[in-house]
């Protein structure tokens, strides 16, 4: 014999009978006991009823009446007229019953615990009712039996106690006695000795299901809701989730008591004294597989969890002092005093020196939990050997669940680890002596992260996701989001990485969607929808996301923005920034924010601030990491000033070449940064400061080629009247240099902790003779590279290679 339970609020009256009444149907010639719950949100009607009823407030008569034509409406919809009648009458009997205990409840203006087990249980007689004569009118054998007669519990009304021992013969004795193939039982009630209605709590209709399974030994106890089965997580929250096909006893109960509501722990411990497996099936989609409960299942050692849970709205409380350590009983009295007040202790975990004692609740609990705690430790409080009970809300409990996960090594490291890396914060931790759990309490607002976070690191083959929040979408933004757009298939088939952009801003507006913006549409979208930017609305709706895997992106060259790295990174985002402002700003600056990205695993990553894609900060730290030392640097680091000396040539003057470039975008958008030699002094700083000395933008000499009064020009248009003055100027530079078989370079050096900048005439065997249009070059003379220097030399300008670099640290910062 089977025993199946059918639910599943979420679903119409009707259409959730018609399906039930189908797959019985196509059941194989088997008997059956069919455990049926409230369908269509009955249950929160009746409660409602209730609770105006003892406000006085007369809507509840408006309720009622909605039900009885719900119920009307079902019966015409499912029964033809000749079989109508009686089914119309047992309503309206029930429903003037319950009306009248409505009636009483608002007189007295009280709603018993009694008075609204009694109301609730209308919902599963109704539905147990109708499909038992929808199947008997389908010509199926089948007799409705109410679970009252059956099920006998104590009079704790809410959430009654089973007594098995009667409640076990009863049921064994019905069934011997009556011979229906189908049975229909209203699943979530029972009543007392005095046959007073009593409800089961929580899960109260699979519990049900599963008392019956156990008392006549079933074969076996199907659970059918509207979901396929038990999850690695809840699909609502982690989207990859997907059901799990075998599972124990014991993982099942893990699960469910961290969150897993799909089945509760009352459930699956009748069934598991007896070894009756318990099938988990979607009404709705009866082909799939589903989720099978039983004492062993075909195990993966692999694979050591089996699923990951989660409770909200929790709150730790602590009970410590040092008049705790070795005086035996607090713990005692701590559990014994949440008892008496009924409130459930969820976690549990103790300092190994007893100095302290932490107990996790839900937040429901806490005045009641600080007042009897408080009460019970009131002279030791009073006479400073404990101190008094401390409170944290806003609180979560995730556990990660496997039965193979004793015999794996390093779950628990990859599970902190997997947390660690994306700034979420452990509170407390907790392990059963079984191995079979690890929990831990973490911030709320981190549920989410969370749980996908450990999803991915134990479930999800690749890909994995990536969430970019980029700021500037001028000339090097619009090439990036171009590259991103172009190369995501590739870096999902080759790289199995999922980059999706969540966030853009430009100095005007900032646009974010978090499933992914549509980087075809991306220029309308911010324009059409943006909201007016403003960067601590842009950090808070970065914050307010909160995914797994951010990386904040700067394509700017803005201060303001440069100053705000350290945020991103005490969050545990990373930031990938063409900018040089934050590098090449006060030391401490610099040196915090590296400091902060060590200490929150979070990558900084700025290889485009020096050599724009070339490799050259990456080189330089690969050098040192192993073990290798720098004598000297010397760099041609500027790809527009570079441009502008190569192409200064016949009859063009400097100011023409230099718009130029301008025009090319190889110079910054001030050209002035460029010409000035700051640009310069800030990429050699940066190289300095990598090579591990603490320098100053002001420590730098500088040997400028502009005359003073185009330094000291109060704008751009200024500054190009000023080069057009000096015309013959910057042409004797050149044909001296010329006159001489050589070529102007604006070059770099670092040696001996003397770095400096200026333009230089080179010769023929030098290797900055022969640099080409806007290449960069860099030499390393290091310890090992004593003869040759090692060069690195390319393009070191331009949006699309400074966009292919902050593209290729993007992907670095994966790993």
């Amino acid at each position: 014999m089977q025993v199946l339970k059918f639910g599943g609020s979420s679903v119409a009256h009707s259409n959730a009978i018609k399906r039930i009444c189908s797959l019985l149907r196509n059941k194989p010639k088997e008997r059956y006991a069919i455990v049926v719950s409230a369908l269509g949100n009955i249950t929160d009607q009746l409660i409602q009823c209730g609770q105006l009823a003892s406000e006085r407030n007369n809507i509840y008569k408006n309720i009622l009446e909605e039900i009885e034509i719900r119920h009307l409406n079902i019966i015409r919809e499912l029964f033809p007229i000749n079989y109508q009648s009686h089914l119309i009458s047992w309503i309206k009997k029930n429903i003037n019953d319950l009306e009248s205990l409505c009636d009483g409840i608002f007189q007295v203006e009280e709603l018993s615990k009694r008075s609204l087990d009694k109301i609730m249980s209308f919902g599963e007689l109704s539905s147990s009712f109708l499909i038992a004569e929808k199947l008997k009118q389908s010509g199926l054998d089948a007799i409705c039996k109410d679970s009252r007669d059956l099920i006998i519990t104590d009079s704790q009304f809410g959430c009654a106690q089973v007594d098995f021992i009667i409640s076990n013969h009863h049921i064994a004795q019905f069934f011997r006695e009556k011979t229906y193939e189908y049975v229909i039982l209203p699943g979530f009630i029972g009543s007392t000795l005095e046959k007073e209605t009593t409800t089961l709590g929580r899960g109260g209709s699979d519990y049900t299901a599963a008392i019956l399974a156990a008392a006549i030994s079933a074969s076996l106890l199907e659970i059918w809701t509207d979901v396929s089965g038990m999850m690695t997580a809840n699909p609502k929250i982690v989207n990859q989730a997907f059901p799990i096909k075998e599972i124990s006893y014991e993982e099942a109960m893990e699960l469910s008591h961290f969150g897993a509501k799909v089945i509760y722990p009352p459930t699956i411990l009748p069934a598991m004294k007896k070894h009756i497996p318990i099938q988990i099936k979607n009404t709705f989609s009866p082909l799939d597989p589903g989720t099978l409960i039983y004492i062993s299942k075909n195990t993966n050692i692999s694979q050591p969890v089996t699923g990951i849970s989660g409770i909200q709205n929790m709150a730790l409380l602590t009970l410590e002092g040092s008049g705790m350590v070795g005086i035996p009983g607090y713990s005692k009295r701590l559990f014994e005093a949440l008892s008496r007040e009924k409130i459930n202790v969820i976690f549990i975990t103790q300092s190994s020196s007893e100095h302290s004692i932490t107990t996790g609740i839900h937040e429901m609990d806490i005045i009641k939990a600080k007042v009897v705690i408080d009460s019970e430790f009131a002279q030791e409080i009073h006479q400073r050997r404990i101190d008094p009970l401390r409170i944290e809300k806003n609180l979560c409990i995730i556990a990660v669940v496997g039965d193979n996960m004793k015999n794996l090594h390093g779950t628990s490291g990859k599970m902190f680890s997997s947390l660690g890396r994306n700034s979420i914060n452990v509170r407390a931790i907790a392990q059963g002596s079984t191995e079979k759990n690890i929990s831990a309490v973490i911030r709320k607002a981190d549920l989410k992260k969370a749980l996908n976070t450990l999803h991915e690191a134990f479930f999800e083959s690749p890909p994995k996701q990536i969430n970019l929040f980029i700021c500037g979408v001028g000339k090097v933004g619009s090439k990036l989001l171009e590259q991103i757009d172009q190369q995501q298939n590739y870096l999902l088939e080759e790289l199995k990485l999922q980059v999706r952009v969540i966030g853009l801003a430009n100095s005007k507006k900032m646009y974010f969607n978090d499933h992914g913006i549509n980087l075809d549409h991306w220029k309308n979208l911010l324009k059409q929808e943006g909201h007016k930017m403003n960067i601590y609305s842009f950090m808070e709706k970065v914050w307010k996301f909160n995914f797994r895997n951010s990386l904040f992106v700067d394509n700017t060259a803005s201060e303001d923005m440069a100053m705000i790295y350290d945020k991103f990174l005490k969050n545990g985002i990373g930031v990938i920034t063409c900018n040089k402002i934050a590098c090449s700003s006060d030391y401490d600056h610099y040196k915090r924010l590296k400091t902060l990205s060590r200490h929150f695993k979070a990558p900084f990553l700025f290889e485009t601030n020096v050599g724009a894609s070339l490799p050259v900060i990456s080189t330089l730290n690969d050098l040192i990491n192993s073990g290798d030392k720098i004598n000297k640097i010397e760099a041609v680091l500027s790809g527009s000033l570079n441009f502008i000396f190569n192409h200064f040539i016949g009859e063009k003057s400097f100011l023409e070449v230099v718009k130029e470039a301008q025009l090319k975008g190889y110079t910054e958008p001030d050209p002035r940064i460029d010409l000035s030699g700051l640009d310069v002094m800030r990429k050699i700083l940066i190289l300095a400061r990598e090579c591990g000395y603490a320098l100053e933008l002001s420590d730098i000499h500088q040997k400028s080629f502009l005359p003073e009064t185009c330094l000291n020009s109060t704008s751009i248009d200024n500054f190009y009247q000023e080069l057009h003055k000096y015309r013959d100027y910057f042409f004797n530079i050149r044909n001296k240099a010329e006159k001489d078989k050589k070529r102007l370079r604006f070059i770099a050096r670092y040696e001996n902790g003397f770095p400096s900048v200026g333009l230089e005439s080179v010769k023929q065997s030098h290797p900055f003779f022969q640099l080409e249009g806007k290449d960069n070059m860099v030499l390393y003379n290091t310890y090992r590279y004593a003869e040759q220097p090692l060069i690195i030399k390319g393009a070191g300008a331009g949006a699309e290679v400074t966009a292919s670099g902050v593209f290729s640290d993007i992907i670095k910062a994966t790993k």
